[in-house]
């Protein structure tokens, strides 16, 4: 493997993008000590607070994507995407890189085209079977395509599309320096206790909220449980008081950066049906009730939900048919029947593709690695 890389990590925005680098980037790090990484993504407080708790380094670029309504708008943002790209070009001179990964989001098309215009090495990731307009003009610029799914439009599988699933991170080092944990609410769970996690991805989901907590108002008993919510921003003040208001046993947070560790405590998760989410509920191993958001693109967050529930290893209910009456019925099906979520638990694992972030890195590295993960669903 070649030692001393230096790794430009680009995009992020949102935890669909970021995790799946910072996955990445934990990997090279452990397979190769001496590289290098930098993130370049946007200022976002979620982004810049993400990459320190995990100990990376950060940079930011202006990037916006080229839309508006009128013709003045539009040249504006182009004009932007010009800044953008001189801005890409100074960070990879100055950083030496020699590899750039573009993780989607709209600052990690400046970063991978000065890549090619300086001769770097280049590649996306792509976490969904349909991609996002960003990926798809890199995906005719970048060298090498990693993609999650074997049927990405516009990326087949060839000698330069590596088919290697989501990449996954590890658990938050909580002993590096200056890096907090989450509040201890894990130790807070009794054993018997069945821990419900509900989230609606780093962004928060108002309809899943909602929902959630009229079906809890309408629970006779919630002794036994134990919630924990990721509410979204928006969101957060209101959920407390409710839980609060009802002397409901909860942690209910606008994000957790220590997801890992609560996934895997978890008994039951809902949440939306993102890609990084449902490969992170398949290597888990956890039964899921999962809400496709409505308005992903190409509506690709109810086909993963929709391949998931055929197989029998989630409940899949659409957000127009979400109700506290529907996901109280779901929930207590569940809670209540232990060989049904041991069933969905083992299903989920057989589909699981757990060696993404490793593959990536391997190929960063420079190591023979096969062209596609081993345990890839069709």
């Amino acid at each position: 493997m070649s030692k001393n890389k230096r790794v430009i990590i680009a995009g992020g925005k949102t935890g669909g993008h970021l995790f799946p680098g910072i996955a990445v980037a934990q990997a090279l790090v452990e397979k190769e000590p001496s590289t290098k990484i930098l993130f370049v993504g946007t200022n976002t407080p979620f982004e810049t607070d993400t990459l320190a708790r995990y100990g990376f380094t950060h940079k930011s670029i202006i990037s916006r994507p080229i839309k508006g309504k009128n013709i003045f708008a539009k040249t504006w943002s182009a004009g932007l995407v010009g800044l953008s790209l001189f801005q890409a070009l100074i960070i990879i001179i100055g950083f030496r890189a020699n590899f750039i990964l573009g993780v989607g989001g709209f600052s990690s098309f400046a970063l991978v085209l000065a890549g090619r215009i300086l001769f770097r090495d280049t590649a996306i990731h792509e976490q969904n079977a349909f991609p996002g307009m960003t990926n798809r003009m890199l995906s005719q610029i970048a060298r090498t395509r990693f993609i999650s799914f074997k049927e990405t439009k516009g990326m087949p599988e060839n000698d330069t599309t590596f088919l290697v699933g989501n990449p996954v991170r590890r658990p938050l080092n909580t002993h590096q320096e200056n890096i907090k944990p989450d509040d201890s609410v894990l130790d807070r769970i009794n054993t018997d206790d069945f821990l419900i996690l509900v989230t609606g991805g780093s962004q928060g989901a108002a309809s899943i909220n909602k929902a959630f907590t009229d079906a809890v108002a309408m629970m006779e008993d919630t002794s036994s449980l134990f919630i924990i919510h990721q509410t979204g921003k928006n969101a957060e003040t209101e959920i407390q008081k409710f839980y609060d208001a009802g002397n409901i046993r909860h942690k209910a947070a606008a994000f957790f950066y220590e997801m890992p560790a609560i996934q895997d405590r978890a008994d039951l998760v809902i949440s939306r049906a993102g890609a990084g989410t449902v490969s992170e509920l398949c290597i888990k191993g956890k039964p899921a009730i999962l809400v496709p958001y409505p308005y992903a693109a190409d509506d690709h967050q109810t086909a993963n939900a929709k391949f998931l529930a055929d197989q029998g290893a989630c409940i899949m209910i659409a957000d127009k048919d979400l109700t506290g009456q529907t996901i109280l019925a779901a929930i207590q099906d569940l809670q209540h029947n232990t060989p049904k979520r041991s069933q969905m638990a083992d299903t989920m694992k057989a589909l699981a593709m757990p060696h993404g972030a490793d593959l990536i890195a391997d190929r960063i590295l420079g190591a023979n690695v096969s062209k596609k993960e081993d345990n890839v669903p069709a």
